[in-house]
């Protein structure tokens, strides 16, 4: 396979292990469950479009996301992988594995709703606005983004005069905002593989919507809520998220996974 400046191999031998990041992040956030997920097959990451070190600009359609993913499988051609996603990356995870059920083998999604038509971005833009950017250090990015410090270390860029996103705000928006504009329930009713829907106990996602994507997946859905987290579950409960994920891609690599 080309050398991608998109991938970021984290290790492992076996049927490939993608994780996809959210909105604003990197695959690089995958870091820490990246480690855990070693053992069980080769653990991948992608940088979306508008992300990371990716040369693929936006805004795009969740469709074109989607369709990177269905690329990078094919090159990879190592079998149907496990997907993860985290928010937005979950939302890539299920239309990919609609779209193209012979490349995903079973989905994980984080705390992300399939249907949030009526929102705007406009709530969000006067916080990410407000923001100190550039940030004077790494330090500082992580004194303000606590308890994520960690997390957003890995989502700037240092430029001359101090740290900046490296995703554009303006791409960020564009992408967010169709989100608002449409529902992606039938792409759920095309995913017939296993999926585990791991909600935040303080989701800002639709109430109840998370546990009907479950309950509504053709393969077979198992949800949980996972106590004491925000968005990040991964990152406010590691612990918790990896004793519902490991044995769930454990059962998925040796052709068992299903409802727990």
């Amino acid at each position: 396979m080309a050398e991608r400046t998109d991938l970021v191999e984290f290790g492992g031998a076996g049927p490939p292990i993608l994780l996809l990041h959210g909105l604003m992040g990197r695959a690089r956030t995958w870091w820490q469950v990246a480690q855990w997920l070693l053992p069980y097959g080769r653990v991948l990451g992608l940088d979306a479009r508008a992300h990371g070190r990716s040369e693929r600009a936006g805004p795009c359609s969740t469709e074109d996301f989607a369709d990177d993913v269905d690329e990078l499988l094919r090159e990879v051609d190592a079998g149907p992988a496990v997907v993860l996603g985290h928010s937005m990356g979950g939302l890539h995870a299920l239309v990919a594995a609609a779209r193209s059920p012979e490349l995903v083998r079973a989905v994980v999604v984080e705390d992300m709703a399939v249907d949030q038509r009526g929102r705007t971005v406009d709530t969000w833009r006067p916080v990410f606005e407000s923001w100190p950017v550039p940030f004077e250090s790494l330090a500082h990015v992580r004194q303000f983004f606590t308890p994520y410090g960690d997390y957003f270390t890995e989502c700037v860029e240092e430029r001359a005069d101090g740290y900046h996103l490296i995703a554009e705000l303006s791409d960020l928006y564009a992408i967010a905002a169709e989100w608002g504009e449409r529902e992606y329930w039938g792409y759920v009713d095309e995913v017939h593989c296993p999926v585990l829907v791991v909600e935040a106990e303080r989701t800002a996602m639709p109430e109840g919507q998370q546990a009907e994507l479950a309950r509504r997946v053709p393969g077979g859905g198992t949800h949980i809520r996972v106590p004491g987290t925000g968005h990040l579950v991964h990152e406010d409960a590691p612990e918790a998220y990896r004793a519902a994920v490991e044995p769930f891609v454990r059962r998925a690599l040796s052709g068992s996974a299903g409802p727990a």
